[in-house]
């Protein structure tokens, strides 16, 4: 199995300046990368304490490069509702580049009102711009020269430079949260998959997933090499009642401004999106029990996270953990303890 981090900046300004979480996620990424951990993914959100400190992943992820050897980062994700193709193109192969052919490049359509809004794009239309946006991004990099009639953009004659290093193209990963189509589309174009399960709807997810693995395997594409990560908290601790009461403040503090940035919902409706204006009530209601009890999180000991790794590999099959350790406004001496105990007690018994 690989095993991932997740650097989802969720915090308020009285927990940490921008600049120190940064800090903390480079020196988090240099060990990182000497215990053995596969990737470091990261966002791309704007205008709320969710998310938004990462406006472009690509800048803190070219930063990572630098600091590492072997750990792959991961655009997790960009939004090419939000980017120009071309532009987005060139700059994830300069960071391919910067990255010695290191690069995994995740895209995902958006869920946020208020940014559709600031940059003037329509909800309804997320799907079609991401389609779009990402066939242009492929062929930009596999082709010599491009002309491209679309819907959204019309290209001629376009070279791509620089090149990405990896042939034909970096890997491509799909986020997918809650709708069939976006899980089935993946699959068909053999992308992998980045998943955020959400508390009740497990099952959906996994009936989701099990699709996705069928539209790949149905397209052609060789089963079992599909990729899928799961998005998940983790906070490890020496006893799991520490672990637990460790895990409460900064678990409530990244679904207090989830809550807040997903607001817009209560009076938006999209075709695009179903279900997600009843989304706010259910956030809400979280806790971090409830977050425990259904499978969003590894908090407790070794081997309660050891327990929760087989729980989802039964459930959902292969699957590649990707888990937010620095959240909520968590100190060094925290974060660092997840990530060294995981990696001494629990990444073992699944790399042999």
């Amino acid at each position: 199995m690989r095993f991932g981090l997740n650097f989802f900046p969720a915090f308020r300004p009285s927990d940490a300046t921008t600049a120190q979480y940064f800090d903390q996620c480079l020196r988090l990424a240099e060990h990182a990368d000497a215990l053995g951990y596969h990737s470091i993914k990261t966002v791309e959100h704007q205008f709320y304490d969710y998310g938004g400190h990462s406006p472009n992943p690509i800048v803190l992820l070219a930063a990572i490069a630098a600091r590492t050897k072997r750990i792959r980062p991961i655009t997790g994700a960009v939004i090419p509702a939000f980017n120009h193709p071309v532009k987005a193109a060139g700059e994830l192969a300069m960071l391919d580049n910067l990255s010695q052919g290191r690069l995994d490049v995740g895209f995902g359509r958006a869920f946020i009102p208020k940014e559709f809004e600031v940059f003037g794009v329509s909800l309804d239309e997320s799907r079609a711009r991401f389609e779009e946006g990402i066939d242009i991004i492929r062929r930009l990099w596999t082709e010599e020269r491009v002309s491209y009639e679309g819907r959204y953009f019309k290209l001629h004659d376009v070279h791509l430079m620089p090149r990405p290093v990896q042939k034909p193209h970096p890997p491509i990963w799909v986020a997918a949260v809650a709708s069939l189509d976006s899980f089935v589309w993946a699959g068909q174009h053999g992308y992998h998959l980045m998943i955020v399960p959400f508390a009740q709807q497990m099952e959906r997810t996994r009936q989701f997933v099990q699709a996705y693995r069928t539209a790949w395997r149905e397209a052609g594409f060789t089963p079992g090499r599909e990729k899928v990560q799961l998005a998940l908290f983790c906070y490890l601790a020496g006893s799991r009642n520490e672990a637990i009461r460790g895990f409460d403040r900064p678990v409530r503090r990244y679904v207090e401004v989830l809550t807040e940035a997903v607001s817009d919902w209560s009076g938006t409706q999209s075709a695009q999106y179903p279900g997600y204006d009843k989304m706010v009530a259910s956030l809400a209601a979280l806790t971090p029990q409830t977050i425990i009890d259904n499978h969003l999180a590894y908090v407790g000991t070794p081997d309660d996270a050891v327990e929760g790794v087989r729980w989802h590999r039964e459930f959902f099959g292969e699957i590649e953990p990707s888990m937010q350790i620095s959240f909520g406004g968590i100190k060094d001496a925290e974060a660092f303890r997840t990530l060294e105990l995981f990696a001494s007690h629990v990444m073992p018994k699944f790399l042999t």
